[in-house]
């Protein structure tokens, strides 16, 4: 049993307390820890996908209690893929929030960043799904805390709006949690994974009420149509490294769904029969035909980039939906590419923010910086609309590629089609509002000197945009990797050996009695 695994819950764990109590009052000493913190998490992360990537399972068992009795930390290749993206992510909204400033415009920014790790970490690395709802709590406390960081009403009225919707989410959770205990008497994934298949069609009532339940918390999660109202709101008003990060919140309830129903709730399982193509798949493709027209109809720059998170989600959900090893591989390069992309265009926002009077999407005088800025916004448009030659137009292609058997392949092609064609038309009215119309308004003769954005400021967003472009120049080898993980997911039975029949005298309650 390595102890390795622990590491990306822990680490930030600890660091955040320590950051309260021995550097409150001292930024640099917090901005020094929390950049240390979060590069022995990119390490630490790069070495759990290195060890998993040949089909490896890893295991630990806190106070080496065995399943399903004990709680358990699973790293596979689908998790450590999602830890590795988070901690990557995380190192560049770091440095832009320390770049920019953003990090010194309220208190316990660096400690709630650290809890805000731990929590997603923790919900990509759990085996079971009490401790996933734990997780999910740690994300809820710390975000809200991050969301209105710097203070203003419009941000608090955003934070009320995401907390009282998630805590909606929040109490299904627990319905649905009881539900499967009264019907299992277990809540280890890889247990479950077992008693599911063994319940007789007769009895099937209480776990597809649960199977319903869990499917409409993860799809608030993933921000899924009718469920997304929270999102536009309390991502637009969010500080932008805030937002940035949050960029692989709703990726944490598409990680569930893939988890949960490839695992416990099998598309093949009698008990969840329809629930994919008669409700997921028509709401994804809702998804993603309403955050693109949302991209098209926005009048602010940050509403229009939370539109296109949306969208995008809804692309990925609709891959998903279709529940076959082709679409969860599709699925997971588009998931990368997304959560890249809807980060750096959140940064890029606050870029023309630094200067401009407002982010409103009509001419205004030209901003400090735009060439540069520009370059960047049209970059990340391309990818985050899927042209060519970036990422976004491959991930779309595999996509298409995964529903051409699908009955629905038709309404697939046509929504996906057509709204890239309509977000393409969205981001090219802002760029050109933005950086193209303002040349022709003088500035004023009176107007203060402008602020330049830091130099690491662009340093954050130009990692980003590299990382990208290395998504794009390696997507062979990476969707060769997520087919491998779509491999692994379909056949877990190595995954519920590991966690169930782990070799070694292992501490039980019946033995301690």
């Amino acid at each position: 049993m390595t102890h390795w695994i622990i590491a990306p819950v822990v680490l930030p764990a600890l660091l955040a307390p320590f950051i309260v109590l021995a550097a409150r009052y001292h930024i640099g000493i917090q901005r020094v820890l929390s950049l240390v913190g979060v590069g022995a998490l990119v390490a630490i992360a790069a070495a759990l996908a290195w060890q998993t990537a040949d089909g490896t399972i890893v295991l630990y068992q806190l106070g080496d209690w065995a399943a399903p009795f004990g709680i358990v930390l699973v790293g596979d290749r689908l998790s450590t893929l999602m830890v590795l993206l988070t901690a990557i992510l995380a190192l560049f909204v770091l440095l832009y929030a320390i770049g920019s400033g953003w990090d010194d415009r309220g208190r316990h920014f660096h400690a709630l960043f650290q809890f805000q790790l731990m929590g997603i970490m923790g919900a990509f690395l759990t085996g079971d799904l009490f401790n996933l709802f734990v997780f999910f709590e740690v994300l809820l406390i710390a975000s809200y805390g991050l969301m209105i960081h710097a203070g203003g009403n419009a941000r608090l009225r955003a934070g009320v709006q995401y907390v009282l919707f998630n805590l909606i989410g929040s109490t299904l959770f627990l319905f649905a949690l009881g539900a499967i205990y009264a019907a299992t008497g277990t809540l280890n994934m890889a247990d479950l994974a077992q008693r599911v298949a063994m319940i007789s069609p007769d009895d099937t009532v209480g776990i597809r009420v649960a199977a319903v339940l869990l499917l409409l918390v993860f799809a608030i999660k993933a921000a899924l149509v009718p469920l997304h109202f929270w999102l536009p709101s309390s991502y637009a008003e969010a500080p932008a490294p805030v937002a940035a990060l949050f960029a692989i919140m709703t990726k944490v309830g598409a990680y569930a769904i893939i988890r949960v129903y490839t695992m416990i709730f099998p598309p093949d399982l009698e008990v969840m029969a329809g629930l994919h193509d008669f409700w997921l798949l028509p709401a994804a493709l809702v998804s993603l035909a309403i955050g693109m027209i949302g991209v098209l109809a926005a009048k602010k720059l940050d509403r229009l980039i939370a539109f296109s998170v949306i969208g995008s989600m809804g692309m990925v959900m609709v891959s998903i939906a279709l529940f076959t090893p082709a679409g969860i591989a599709a699925a997971l390069y588009y998931m990368v590419h997304s959560t890249l992309a809807g980060a750096a265009l959140f940064l890029i926002s606050d870029l023309v923010r630094t200067g401009r009077a407002s982010l409103a999407l009509t001419p205004q005088a030209p901003i400090a910086g735009a060439a540069l800025t520009a370059g960047l916004f049209f970059t990340g448009a391309i990818a985050m609309a899927g042209l060519p030659p970036l990422s976004g137009f491959l991930g779309k292609l595999v996509i298409l590629q995964a529903a051409y058997p699908s009955d629905l392949m038709v309404w697939i092609w046509a929504v996906v089609l057509g709204s890239s064609l309509i977000s393409i038309v969205g981001f090219a009215r802002a760029g050109s509002t933005l950086f193209w119309k303002s040349q022709s308004i003088p500035m004023p003769e009176d107007a203060p000197e402008q602020m330049r954005p830091a130099i690491l400021s662009y340093v954050a967003v130009g990692g980003l945009i590299t990382v990208l472009a290395a998504h794009t120049v390696f997507a062979g080898q990476v969707h060769g990797y997520t087919n491998a993980i779509a491999t692994q997911l379909f056949a877990p039975t190595d995954y519920t050996e590991t966690v169930l029949e782990t070799p070694g005298k292992l501490s039980t309650p019946q033995e301690d009695h």
